[in-house]
């Protein structure tokens, strides 16, 4: 279990990275991580850019909110990384995102099928968009868990993309992924009326891609 403030490390970073990959722009979007052993959450302050952003900066509240520590408010849009964090237990990281083509079909109102080996891999099926929400109360969060499948990432309509993982690195791996499957499936579709790859095909490469793929980490 990460100390407190290797979490704080990992969330600046993931932050960080958000920015360096042209997935937010200025101070919109943001990352968060949990620490469950005891009940923490750190994530990005509000209206703070992502070029002058700190570690030191990172605000850390309870799972209901309250802030625990930190000079700055945090995020708008904690409570729903806070719902997530409390209705899907497997979920150690979030990341919240405006990136350009993955909002581009999140304004349309289109899912993403598994029309790549790449979504296969990474998502396992396709990505799905919820309906339009308001940002009151729980219903981001809420619209996120009903639509939300074996794919760590949900688009919002009108609104932008959310996704997670079982740490804020693997939640920043989806939100990269997302963008780059986002693009070539957007373009895809300005030539042509792509075929999403059949069930058994996405089963196979998503087996292996989580089986296989990568080194055996030390023991």
């Amino acid at each position: 279990m990460p100390t407190l403030e290797r979490l704080r490390s990992e969330v600046w970073k993931a932050n960080r990275e958000i920015f360096r990959a042209g997935l937010v722009t200025a101070h919109a979007g943001n990352a968060s991580g949990l620490d469950p052993e005891r009940g923490l959450v750190l994530i990005k302050p509000s209206g703070v850019d992502y070029e002058s952003l700190r570690p030191g900066d990172l605000v850390v509240t309870d799972l209901e909110g309250r802030k625990i520590k930190g000079r700055y408010k945090p995020s708008v849009d904690l409570p729903h990384h806070l719902y997530l964090y409390r209705h899907l237990p497997e979920v150690g990281g979030v990341i919240h995102t405006h990136s350009t083509y993955a909002t581009a079909l999140a304004l349309l109102g289109r899912s993403i099928p598994a029309y790549l080996t790449a979504i296969a891999d990474e998502f396992g099926e396709g990505i799905p968009c919820a309906p339009y929400v308001d940002n009151q109360g729980d219903h981001i969060g809420e619209a996120i868990v009903k639509h939300k499948t074996r794919a760590p990432a949900v688009l919002l309509a009108h609104h932008g993309a959310f996704t997670f993982g079982a740490t804020p690195r693997e939640a920043l791996k989806a939100a990269v992924m997302l963008e780059d499957v986002a693009k070539t499936c957007f373009l895809a579709q300005l030539l042509g009326t792509p075929e999403p790859l059949p069930a058994e095909e996405v089963r196979k490469w998503y087996d292996r891609y989580h089986s296989t793929y990568g080194q055996e980490k030390n023991s």
